[in-house]
Order: C-alpha cells, then structure tokens, then sequence
C-alpha cells in the first residue's frame, strides 16, 4: 500500500431517513446525528442541524422551517439535503483533515436511477471527490460480520426510519431482495394516528418516536408496561396528560408490523430452494433500529418457523459495514453499485 492511499481519508455514510451516521476509514462511526435541518426561509441559511434542529420540529416560527429532507430512504427535499450533507462532510473532513474525500454511501435497495444520481449529486457538490453507493442490505450484512463472498445463502432484515430491506445474499452478491416503504417513520405515525383517534389527543413525532422506543412491540410483553404522555386535547384544545400502555401501543403498530413481516416471509418464498436450507439452518438476522421493536424478532420466528437473531448495535450496522468496504474496497468493489469520480 502506498503512502498516499494510507493518509487518504474516506468516508462512508448511512443516510438514513432517521439518521445520518458517519465513519472515517480505519477510526469506526465518527458522526451521528438525526436527519434534520433547519433553515431561514426566505435566505436558505443553516440555522442548526442535528439533534439541535430535531429539537426544533414543530416548534418553528414561521419564517424557519425544521425539516427531514430524507423521505423513505430517499431524497425528497433536494436542495435540503445538499445543505445538510455539506454541513456534514465540512465538519467531517475539518474535524479530521480529511481533504476531498472519497465517499461510500449506504441507498436502499429498491433505489431508482434518478434517486441514485440524486444522492451522487448531492455527495458531490458537498465536496467529494469520488462517490460510492452500496444497497444498505449488502452494508448492514457486512457491518453484522455475514460472510457475504461464501458461497452459502444468508437472509438479513435491515428495518430503518423510512424503509425495511430484506436482502438474500450469497456469492457477494443479492440473489432476492424486497424494499418496503413501512418502517421506524410508519411506526410513529402509527402512534399519532392511535393516539388521536382513541385518546382524543394530539402529539408530535418526538413523543410518538418515544413511546415506540420505550413500548413498542411486536407481541405482548411478560409484563404490561406503560408511560405518560402529554399532548393537546382534541376537545378544548389545551394541554392533557394521559398514560399510554404497551398494548395499546403493540395494537397501534400491528398493521405495519405485519406489512414487514409479509415481506420477509416474501422474499424467504422467492429465494433459490438451494439457499434455503442454508437460511433455515443459519437464521435471519435483524438490523436497523426497528430490531429494536421488542419481540419483533419472536414473532418473525413464529409466523415463519425460523430462528431469528438480533445484530449487537443493530442501529450501527450499515454504517460499520460501509466502513469495512472501504477498507477492503479492491476486494468488494462488486458490492458497489456504481462509480463515479470527479474530473
């Protein structure tokens, strides 16, 4: 390895419709913040990004607008999430020297060619100079440690803030895969919806990402749990507090949870019958922060009679796994969708 390819400083990122989590070739996940910006509308100037401006949702004057410019895994919000992945990679690429980098970025598999060269566009004109993509399947299997260039079938389920992917992978490659638009963001929209109709009370996404992280699931629990929250009241339109339980929380998402558990048992259906026995022996693996749903990956177990693992740190895996293709990225370069190089 030469010198200059040692000093170089890439970078990978899972741009997640939740969050965006940075790595630095060789120094793991350097950067994680949610995917939200906050701008002044009539200048377009950054008033805060991050957790800062996540803080702002729904609580912005009308002249600043607090948004997540990312939309089921994609860009919906072009010139939002340019700003944000400049405001990013500068902080990035200050905090670490790092001088044009080359970037590898974790897209959904279901990605169409012009959201492909959307997110190329916007990595470019933040600064880099060299864009990589890989379908986050691929990075989150990587980033759980799959052997992914064995020639033996693995099935990961990949559930993030605006899409679940369910991937088939074998000989480096995706043999069959299927990417829904139903994850973490349904989920809470789910909460809102419940809450609104059968609480008569209105909350924000904050309080609905949090009731889900703290009572979401899949199944009943051992033990009903429960918390309070505050909101408005439909009625009179003032400040309530009322308690929310797990089961009404569990009956609040059981639609979209059956959505993501159709599609895994879809893409088990579609899978060459020689993989098949591989992935009834190896099990499949959760990744993304819908994992986290408690007892999802038991009723995933029961409805498709396979065993069912959780990765560690499933919120980290595609953006680790981008970190490892760039350190091997001679020997993975199959895995890359595409490449692209500023002249």
């Amino acid at each position: 390895m030469d010198f200059l390819s040692f000093k170089s400083k890439d970078i990978g990122i899972d741009l997640g419709t939740a969050n965006i989590l940075v790595t630095i070739k060789g120094k793991g996940i350097v950067l994680r913040e949610p995917a939200v910006i906050a701008i002044k509308n009539k200048t377009g100037e950054i008033i805060a990004t991050g957790s800062e401006a996540k803080e702002m949702i729904g609580r912005t004057p009308k002249e600043i607008n607090a948004i997540k410019p990312m939309k089921d895994g994609v860009i919906a919000d072009f010139t939002a999430t340019k700003l944000l992945l400049k405001n990013i990679l500068e902080k990035v690429c200050k905090r670490y020297n790092a001088i044009r980098p080359k970037v590898l970025v974790g897209v959904p598999s279901g990605i169409t060619e012009v959201e492909e060269r959307a997110v190329e566009e916007a990595i470019i004109r933040a600064g880099a100079r060299e864009v990589y993509l890989i379908e986050e399947p691929m990075a989150a299997a990587i980033g759980a440690e799959i052997e992914i260039e064995e020639p033996s079938g693995n099935i990961i389920v990949d559930i993030g803030g605006g899409t679940t992917e369910v991937a088939v992978i074998s000989l480096g490659g995706i043999v069959v895969s299927n990417s829904l638009r139903v994850a973490g963001d349904e989920l809470d929209e789910d909460i809102i919806n419940y809450v609104k109709k059968e609480l008569n009370l209105a909350i924000g996404e904050t309080t609905a990402e949090q009731v889900k992280k703290e009572l979401g699931c899949a199944m009943p629990l051992m033990t009903e749990m429960s918390m309070e929250i505050k909101g408005r009241d439909l009625n009179n339109g003032l400040p309530r507090t009322v308690t929310i339980t797990s089961t009404q929380v569990e009956e609040a998402i059981k639609e979209s949870i059956y959505k993501i558990v159709e599609v895994v048992k879809l893409t088990l259906e579609k899978a060459p019958p020689e993989l098949a026995s591989d992935i009834m022996e190896k099990g499949i693996i959760l990744a993304g922060g819908g994992a986290l749903v408690q007892n999802l990956d038991k009723l995933i177990s029961l409805e498709t009679g396979m065993p069912v693992y959780v990765v560690d740190e499933p919120l980290d895996c595609v953006a680790k796994g981008t970190e490892k293709t760039l350190q091997d990225i001679e020997k993975l370069r199959t895995v890359l969708l595409n490449s692209r190089k500023r002249r």
